[in-house]
């Protein structure tokens, strides 16, 4: 006769990460594991999302997924969070805004800290229940203010991804103390390069000015090319405490109604930054550049700079236009801004025969009302002037980071692996059928066959869905202690140099390099004391990056939701972005996307044929895929859920 201890003994238990669905069940992922485990509602132990769990699995059901029984909470990993507060008779509850934090969170009379009705507040978890009859308890931590005041939406994503936006009194003492004129001595040393003729070319609302630009001709013909970056790490100090709360920080964040910067607007806006008429300290990497596009000779020095104009990108693409106004205005540097855009084309041109990998995805911008409310959403210009910019700064970067490589010296990368196999079959799967595949063999794959792939593409109907394919199949980009180079710019050497006011990898780099410029070399206690930091920086770093991406993304989203409850009702014609066994995609010209339910899909039934990224009528043989253009009409939007749903209009 078999014991119950017999039975538990043959249990096999695993343990993972818990992800739950508003809806009531949910996955659990387990390392090393392709195949997440169902978790139905009933089945979730009380589980929230993020929780470690020990799970295990069910009997098998054939042709569903495997489900699994959650055994028992291991860890929670969630600890606060973001709401809206309801005030009820001295107690209360915050509604969490994340969807996937799907109970309720009780609120004693002690613990409301003085909320009022539709607060939007952060609550911290003083209990998690058990998912029956207990309920979550909390106490609320900071009242960001009431859901309807201007702001409070996005300052509410800002809170719920543990941003920081208040700098201590500390910090801002000491960027106070240090935004003073530039002294005589804090120049010697220093390439004077105040005579040298440059720019600032930047966006119309931009505050804080990293880098400046200067352009000539050699002797022999060669284009000199100077990149002046602002020698942000002459006033932040390493470890004092401007330097810990840029490291705790990571980057600016930019959001569609605010900049959350990395340092205190004392250094971002004021002596940090390169301000027009004002000298200013630098770094300066100058190039001899030959008409291939090949850098033949580089200088990389502290230097001193003075500004001559303040340069748009609109302006400056209007004088390579022909604007005759402006032209005039500032005709001390137009021929400069002719011969900017002819190397940057020469650049340009070399990059991609090397097989850079240009998606030119379009991007938006939304214009807010004084309210907060969103104006308009509009696709961002992509001109020319910006496209000048990037390829300088694209070429800084890899001169700086090949010259300190061959220097042997501690240093941060900025890498981009080399896509795996597995998801390059996968893009294979669509693309082959209409005559791209990317070849896989014992070489590994180049830059050069990506390229090549999204190069066929332009112009097909399918272009923009094979850029996201082409994209999905490449790893992300992070910072490294270790020279891996950078796949999408097809670039051996790479890292960030050109930004050090919004970001934290380009001032540590800018410390080492200025060591070794003083000593021509780093000292083997410096070397171990770089060695044993910069793996932490560049782990620490990566991740905050997308921490910021993340806040860009849900205000966007949120941002565009709100814009399309304006316009329920009216008719567009977009794009099918995306096809799932569940409905569609479908993409505006602005770039707002909304999803069309299979069960909107009237007068036939329709089946997913994954391989396609393709809904096919049983009875008709109507198909519904990626790139298809469709009439829509917007039938519902929600800002908090950040969700827009359309149907189809019947017209296309």
């Amino acid at each position: 006769m078999r014991s119950e201890s017999d039975d538990k003994a043959k249990t096999k238990y695993m343990t993972g990460s818990y992800t739950a669905n508003p809806r009531g069940f949910g996955f659990v992922t387990v390392e090393g594991l392709e195949q997440d485990f169902f978790i139905p509602e009933g089945n979730t132990g009380g589980a929230i999302n993020l929780d470690t769990v020990k799970i295990t699995l069910l009997p098998k059901t054939e042709g569903r997924r495997q489900e699994a029984l959650v055994v028992e909470i291991l860890k929670h990993n969630i600890d606060r969070a973001v709401g809206l507060f309801t005030k009820m008779n001295g107690f209360g509850f915050v509604i969490p805004d994340d969807r996937k934090l799907t109970e309720d969170i009780y609120i004693p009379a002690d613990g409301t800290l003085g909320a009022e009705n539709n607060d939007k507040v952060v609550v911290t978890y003083t209990s998690y229940g058990n998912g029956r009859e207990k309920k979550p308890e909390g106490r609320i931590i900071g009242i960001i203010g009431n859901k309807d005041a201007p702001g409070t939406d996005i300052l509410s994503i800002v809170e719920s991804l543990e941003i920081p936006s208040v700098f201590s009194q500390e910090v801002l003492k000491e960027a106070k103390k240090k935004n003073k004129p530039v002294k005589k001595k804090q120049m010697k040393h220093r390439l004077d390069l105040r005579e040298i003729p440059m720019v600032t070319i930047d966006g119309n609302e931009t505050k804080d000015f990293d880098d400046a630009v200067s352009i000539g001709i050699d002797k022999d013909g060669n284009y000199l090319l100077g990149v002046h970056i602002a020698d942000v790490s002459e006033y932040v100090e390493e470890d004092s405490p401007l330097d810990k709360e840029a490291l705790k920080r990571g980057t600016s964040v930019y959001l569609c109604d605010r900049v959350i910067p990395m340092l205190p607007t004392a250094l971002s806006n004021g002596i940090c930054s390169l301000n027009e008429g004002e000298d200013r300290l630098t770094l300066s990497c100058i190039m001899k550049v030959d008409h291939e596009g090949n850098v033949i000779d580089s200088i990389i020095d502290r230097s001193v700079v003075n500004i001559d104009h303040r340069m748009t990108y609109n302006d400056v693409t209007a004088i390579l236009n022909g604007d005759r106004k402006l032209q005039e205005k500032y005709s001390d540097f137009t021929g400069s801004f002719f011969l900017m855009n002819e190397l940057a084309k020469i650049i340009r041109k070399k990059r991609s025969f090397d097989g850079c990998i240009d998606f030119d995805f379009p991007e938006s911008e939304i214009l807010l009302n004084e309210d907060g409310s969103p104006a308009e959403v509009r696709l961002r210009d992509r001109n020319r002037a910006s496209l000048i910019i990037e390829d300088f700064m694209i070429l800084a970067n890899e001169t700086v980071a090949e010259t300190f490589f061959n220097k042997n010296v501690p240093f941060l990368y900025r890498v981009h692996g080399i896509p795996d196999d597995e998801r390059i079959e996968a893009l294979n799967e669509y693309t082959s059928p209409l005559g791209i595949t990317v070849r896989l063999g014992k070489n590994e794959i180049r830059p050069r066959d990506i390229q090549r792939v999204v190069m066929k593409a332009k112009g097909m109907p399918e272009e923009e869905v094979i850029n996201h394919l082409v994209l999905r199949s490449m790893q992300k980009a992070k910072y490294d202690e270790h020279c891996e180079g950078h796949f999408g710019l097809a670039a051996k050497y790479y890292c960030h140099f050109t930004s050090p006011i919004r970001r934290y990898p380009d001032l540590q780099i800018h410390r080492i390099i200025k060591e070794y410029l003083d000593k021509g070399k780093i000292k083997k206690k410096r070397e171990k004391h770089y060695k044993a930091i910069l793996p932490k920086v560049a782990e620490r770093t990566s991740m905050l990056e997308r921490r910021a991406d993340e806040a860009e993304r849900s205000t966007d989203k949120m941002k565009k939701a709100e814009y399309m409850m304006a316009h329920i009702g009216e008719e567009y014609v977009g794009t099918i972005s995306g096809v799932t066994a569940y409905g569609i995609y479908v993409e505006l010209p602005n770039t707002i996307e909304g999803f069309i339910h299979i069960s909107n899909l009237t007068g036939d039934f329709y089946n997913f044929i994954e391989e396609r990224q393709e809904l096919i009528g049983e009875r008709t043989g109507k198909s519904y895929k990626i790139g298809q253009k469709v009439s829509i009409i917007v039938s519902a939007a929600d800002k908090d859920s950040r969700l827009i749903d359309f149907i189809l209009s019947g017209r296309r």
